[in-house]
């Protein structure tokens, strides 16, 4: 035989009635994690003693996201149930939620910033841990991003410069050797040589220049100087040869 309904009422001992909470409590946060990830279900579940104390868990400890949500999709089945215009209660609800919604948004960057950490748990700082971690993760990729756009600009800039400068070396040597075609043409050409340089003067044209200009007025006749005697060392002559005007004087009668 099948075991009949079991009736549910109230435990009236008060020992009895605590450790059945326990237990049930246990079995009921166990299920509810279970059905979070095996179904990848956003589960909030809250739960007040009769002493009044709080337990509670939360899909990813996102217990306000999970409760924001809540009010939301009730707010729209509201909406929809309800056609007509929304009322002065609706206004004021909406206004509480952005409220919650901003007080919510301004603890939680005060707890980025480090403040306020006593009334957090274990599991509420390991998760506030990791989101710090991913955050200094992302900044970090966005540095070195940065810091390699960089780098590769400056490599850009380097090979431009280079090209200018080889451009700029290509010109000038091009610009020496066009300066140095008319020297080379002029060494390799004797004519253009010879045409360059002043033909000397010959005695004979000197000369007849002179007998042209004598008579004439005015023009004053460059004569060159008479060769200057040689003086003879007396030492080198023999004794019985006299010396005339820095000359040998030789004996007629001899």
């Amino acid at each position: 035989m099948g075991r009949g309904p079991v009736q549910l009422k109230r435990i009236e001992n008060k020992i009895n009635r605590q450790v059945t909470f326990s237990k049930r409590r246990s079995g009921l946060l166990k299920k509810a994690h279970e059905i979070s990830v095996l179904c990848d279900a956003d589960v909030a579940l809250i739960i007040f003693s009769a002493k009044g104390k709080l337990y509670q868990y939360s899909t990813n400890d996102r217990m306000e996201q999970i409760l924001e949500k809540f009010h939301q999709y009730s707010l729209a089945e509201k909406a929809v149930s309800e056609p007509e215009s929304v009322s002065q209660d609706s206004m004021s609800n909406n206004c509480a939620i952005i409220k919650s919604k901003i007080e919510a948004l301004q603890k939680w960057q005060r707890h980025l910033m480090g403040e306020e950490l006593e009334s957090l748990t274990t599991k509420e700082l390991q998760h506030l841990e990791q989101q710090l971690e991913a955050s200094l993760k992302q900044i970090r990729n966005r540095k070195n991003q940065a810091y390699n756009d960089c780098i590769a600009e400056l490599h850009q800039k380097e090979k431009l410069l280079k090209e200018q400068n080889s451009s700029l070396q290509k010109h000038l040597l091009a610009k020496e050797k066009e300066q140095k075609k008319p020297a080379q043409q002029m060494l390799c050409d004797p004519q253009t040589h010879a045409q360059a340089q002043p033909s000397p003067a010959s005695p004979f044209n000197h000369d007849l220049l002179i007998t042209l200009n004598i008579g004439q007025p005015g023009v004053e006749v460059e004569t060159s100087p008479a060769p200057t005697p040689i003086q003879s060392n007396s030492s080198s002559l023999p004794p019985w040869m006299p010396e005339w005007n820095g000359y040998a004087k030789v004996d007629d009668d001899k």
